[in-house]
């Protein structure tokens, strides 16, 4: 599903973005695009408004950290993995699974 062009996701800002109803963050780390769910597994912190650091997003509620590449807990107080998506680049285009 199209959820963003290239153009829409900047290097080191997280991109908010829906696929179908779900919130989605994208992320553009060197040449790769990543996308996990929005909500922190903490207390559903927006992960699309967090600051991004390398390939970890942090949450802006309370601080839990996230690799965007696997979705694995960082740093707490979080304790479970953000879902991950699998993303390609069509064009211009982001394509999420």
């Amino acid at each position: 599903m199209k959820v963003a062009k290239k153009s829409d996701v900047v290097e080191g800002k997280p991109f908010c973005a829906m696929m179908g109803g779900t919130k989605i963050a994208i992320f553009k780390v060197g040449a790769g695009y990543y996308a996990v769910d929005n909500a922190c597994t903490h207390r559903s912190g927006p992960l699309c408004k967090g600051k991004l650091d390398g390939e970890v997003v942090e949450c802006p509620w309370h601080g839990s950290k996230f690799n965007v590449k696997t979705g694995a807990v960082v740093g707490g107080p979080a304790t479970k993995p953000v879902k991950q998506y699998k993303v390609r680049v069509v064009g211009e285009d982001i394509e999420v699974e």
